[in-house]
């Protein structure tokens, strides 16, 4: 059965020219599984800012093109394939709802798989990176479960130490990690502050469990208020620029400065997959020391890639809480798979909370 798939056969100057000049859909025969590999028929494929960064090379390792975009994607198995050798049987069965790991197989993985993106009908994946659904997810909610949370708790609770009863501000919190920021931060028993810049979609963040919510453009005075004038003990920036250096007014004296990520300023590295940072990011020293902070930069792919044992226990807690139905994912944005310049537009003008999906 032919299916399609999304393919990507230069890398942009910028996102915005990757999809519009790089990027088409092409016909995808069904494929046949290989020795321990798997067959995963896609239903539903997140479409997350990495995929958008990763079309103009300004990823840190840039699939090679042409190549299918989509990191974390959901689907059922249709076929399996026999043993790889010197494996063992004993692979999830055909008919299993499944979701793909996105550092074993997917543009984000290292090896033999990192064509396997999600933007497809089809996926051929090793047996070894496909999990059973956990509890009662659906497959939207499956595909923007792993990378999102593994985020926040690498950030929050293995580099921030987040503890009940501490303030966490959180910029970008209508944002796919963000959101998951908020959740997992009132998960542990944290107050939780909110930025964003729409009075709707931090509507939504509120009615997610923020604490509070209050624009980013204006958020000093309201979160010095909101604290009593000591400020908060944990800062999560996945925004940069100006943010940060804001919200180094704002934190109590020791505080944990957590550097997530940049997305107001994307083009901080060279388009085309060249390398080097010419427009990087800065944040003032004098008041990183006056005020004793700890500024941690918290890059969870490559600290799992560096020390394996950490993402053996963060992906072990994500699971349970799923399988418990204590985190679910968020989705405002569901389009098919003939959309996929539609949603990634959607994702890079900000207009999605949470996750946004398409169905192949």
């Amino acid at each position: 059965m032919i299916g399609k798939r999304v393919v990507i056969r230069e890398l942009g100057e910028t996102p915005l020219d990757a999809i519009e000049h790089h990027a088409a859909i092409e016909d995808q025969p069904l494929p046949e599984p290989g020795p321990g590999e798997v067959v995963v028929e896609v239903a539903s494929a997140a479409v997350g800012w990495v995929d958008l960064i990763m079309a103009s090379g300004q990823y840190q390792h840039p699939p090679k093109p042409p190549y299918t975009p989509g990191l974390e994607y959901a689907g059922t198995i249709i076929a399996v394939g026999p043993p790889a050798v010197g494996g063992v049987a004993g692979s999830l069965p055909s008919g299993t709802r499944v979701m793909v790991d996105p550092l074993l197989a997917g543009p984000r993985s290292h090896g033999d798989y990192q064509g396997a993106g999600g933007f497809a009908t089809y996926a051929v994946v090793p047996a070894a990176a496909v999990h059973p659904i956990p509890g009662a997810l659906t497959f939207d909610q499956a595909c923007n479960l792993l990378g999102n949370y593994e985020t926040a708790y690498h950030c929050l609770i293995h580099r921030g130490r987040l503890q009940a009863g501490e303030t966490v501000l959180i910029h970008g919190a209508a944002g796919s990690t963000g959101l998951a920021a908020v959740h997992l931060a009132k998960l542990v028993g944290a107050r939780v502050i909110a930025t964003g810049r729409s009075p709707a979609k931090l509507a939504v963040v509120k009615a997610q469990g923020a604490d509070h919510v209050v624009p980013s453009s204006d958020f000093k005075d309201q979160v010095k208020e909101l604290t009593g004038g000591k400020g908060v003990d944990v800062v999560y920036d996945g925004v940069g620029g100006e943010i940060s250096v804001e919200s180094l007014r704002c934190v109590r004296f020791g505080a944990r400065f957590l550097i997530v990520g940049w997305a107001s300023t994307p083009f901080v590295a060279k388009g085309k997959g060249q390398r080097g940072a010419p427009n990087a990011n800065q944040l003032p020293t004098n008041l990183i020391m006056m005020k004793g902070l700890d500024v941690l930069g918290c890059p969870a792919v490559i600290s799992a890639v560096n020390d394996p044992s950490l993402r053996a226990t963060r992906l072990a807690q994500i699971l349970a809480w799923a399988e418990a139905g204590t985190l679910v994912p968020y989705i405002s944005h569901e389009l098919p798979l003939a959309d996929f310049k539609q949603a990634m537009l959607a994702k890079w003008n900000g207009e999605v909370i949470g996750g946004c999906v398409l169905h192949p």
